[in-house]
Parts: C-alpha cells; structure tokens; sequence
C-alpha cells in the first residue's frame, strides 16, 4: 500500500537516481554515504510499492476482460 505522503513514482525514480550517482561519486563522510544509502532504500521501496499497485491495477483489469492473469 502506497503511503499518501510518499512521493510520486517519478519522484522517487528522480531522487533515487540522484542518490546513486551521489554514491558512485563518493566524496562523502561515512555517515552522509549511510543516510544516503537509507534514503536511496526508502525510495527504492516507494519505487517497488507504485509498481505493485499498477500491476495489480492491471491484472484487475484484464482478470474483468476474461483474459486472465498472464495475458
């Protein structure tokens, strides 16, 4: 179930992306490298958790068209 309050999933995909290029960078105190590690799974989450919702958005719909799940 995705949180009211989370970001957008375009949002997140943006701020993920940035998260990594951040850490492929290096250049960061452990402890910023942590909080952006916790921020980038947070995200990724978020990511995951919008997918879900319109894949079974999806099957919804074709499972009410009678094509069934794999369709």
């Amino acid at each position: 179930m995705i949180d009211p309050a989370s970001p957008s999933y375009e949002t997140a995909r943006d701020e993920l992306a940035d998260v990594v290029r951040r850490l492929e960078a290096g250049g960061t105190t452990l402890e910023e490298s942590l909080a952006l590690w916790e921020r980038g799974e947070e995200l990724a989450r978020t990511c995951q958790d919008w997918l879900d919702g319109a894949k079974a958005r999806l099957d919804a719909v074709l499972a009410r068209e009678g094509r069934g799940e794999d369709a």
